[in-house]
């Protein structure tokens, strides 16, 4: 006869994802947050689970650990991901683990804020294969990555790894042990080779808008014309496009001049704003790049250009309102 939390865990892969989150708030006791979703053959157990306001988990995945499991605000934990352990799993808001990824969690393995694990790596908690009772070492640490740290794709973290905030570990790294905040390493075993803060630019008013502008081009070229087949106006950085009958002006709000001038037409705008406490008072179409927000609203256009944010330039927008 199945245990009972293996009997759960095999009714939740199963489930359509609608179903997911009602089926772990109410079967299993999981504090599940608002517009949580979860994917198609995805299931996960624990001792308890937390899924905060807006966190994903997306299909293919299986995450089964005997500790506790969260994930916080916004966080994403990809496809077809394996998680498994005798302790728990913690990721924090904003964070990203990244597809056919493998996390060993016989110890904890805690991921901060902002940060990010790539595609196909691995952390282990525990490493042993030969037989301790010959002499040979077995170690069982846990694993922790700070805030603002991005792994990219294929690191190996091993026992007892440790990354402190703000810091970069290039493709196919294998850190095991501790690399202080603001570090930037790569290699086997990881090695520093420079500081974060020298590839880091201070951000001025100036600066943010000349960000915005070039985002918004690439964003026409490389999803407007390219993959959707749109033909698109160019007026002074501002675009001018029709898509699905529907007429579209997407316009930038620079954070100098005179307060941007909002049209009364009937076409659609679509603000990318990086001027400071400045609204389009008819407008619920806006993406504020000094306040990381946007508002809730299933227009195709205004979602691809959010996720084309997020997807390429590492900006991730909260909803608001």
């Amino acid at each position: 006869m199945f245990p009972t939390k293996t009997l759960l865990f095999i009714i939740l892969f199963i489930l359509p994802p609608p179903l997911k989150p009602w089926f772990l708030r109410y079967c299993c006791g999981a504090q599940v947050g608002r517009h949580v979703r979860i994917g198609w053959f995805t299931s996960l157990m624990g001792r308890q689970i937390t899924l905060e306001d807006y966190s994903e988990i997306r299909a293919l995945t299986l995450i089964r650990c005997d500790g506790a499991i969260s994930l916080g605000r916004y966080g994403l934990i990809s496809s077809f991901n394996l998680v498994y352990g005798a302790a728990g799993l913690h990721v924090g808001e904003h964070s990203y683990i990244g597809p056919q990824s493998l996390i060993n969690t016989e110890e904890d393995v805690r991921i901060g804020r902002w940060s990010a694990l790539g595609a196909r790596s691995m952390i282990y908690t525990h490493g042993s294969f030969l037989p301790f009772t010959e002499g040979y070492w077995v170690r069982f640490a846990p694993v922790t990555v700070g805030d603002y740290v991005w792994c990219a794709a294929g690191v190996f973290l091993q026992p007892g790894a440790e990354i402190g905030d703000n810091s970069f570990v290039n493709s196919r790294s294998v850190v095991s042990g501790s690399l202080p905040a603001g570090s930037i390493a790569e290699g086997n075993p990881a090695q520093i080779v420079g500081q974060m803060e020298r590839m880091r630019r201070t951000m001025s008013p100036r600066r943010l808008d000349a960000a915005a502008a070039q985002m918004l081009r690439h964003f026409a070229d490389l999803v407007l014309k390219q993959s959707w087949g749109v033909q698109v106006e160019q007026q002074g950085g501002n675009l001018r496009m029709h898509y699905r009958g529907q007429t579209y002006r997407i316009m930038l709000a620079p954070s100098h001049g005179d307060a941007p001038t909002i049209p009364n037409d009937a076409t659609r705008t679509i603000w990318l704003i990086s001027r400071p406490a400045w609204r389009p008072a008819n407008s619920s179409h806006w993406l504020d790049l000094t306040r990381n927000e946007m508002i809730s609203d299933p227009d195709p256009v205004y979602q691809e250009l959010a996720l084309f944010l997020k997807r390429y330039y590492g900006v991730q927008l909260e909803f608001v309102g």
